[in-house]
């Protein structure tokens, strides 16, 4: 039997499915202003990370790493972003924190047991 999913798990996999359903959501709007390819793509984003949000869900620990992955992507562009534009040093900072707060929510101990159970 599958293992309680820790809180912190839960909030990912539901910012996760939030933002799928706001990048189909752009996607359609994409579409309807002349934007083909960016609407297109932006409907197979949404549905992709919808997929991976569900994964989290179920304790999928292959959509645990997929999305650690694109956390770590996401910090790594925004250090960039610091680097490249001191300008926008605090709007990056900013970008930081979230993905930072998902990687330890994901990789809590109550977390690592969830995903080892499933």
């Amino acid at each position: 039997m599958a293992g309680t999913r820790p809180f912190g798990v839960t909030l990912v996999a539901i910012i996760a499915w939030i933002t799928g359903a706001l990048q189909i959501i752009s996607g359609i709007v994409g579409l309807f202003s002349a934007q083909l390819t960016v609407g297109v793509v932006a409907i197979v984003i949404g549905v992709i990370t919808i997929l991976v949000s569900l994964g989290l869900f179920g304790g999928s620990n292959g959509a645990r790493i997929i999305v650690a992955i694109v956390f770590l992507l996401n910090i790594a562009g925004s250090v960039w972003l610091m680097i490249a534009h001191p300008a926008a040093f605090w709007s990056a900072l900013g970008s930081i924190i979230l993905p930072l707060i998902g990687l330890i929510l994901l990789f809590t101990s109550r977390a690592n047991a969830f995903f080892a159970k499933n």
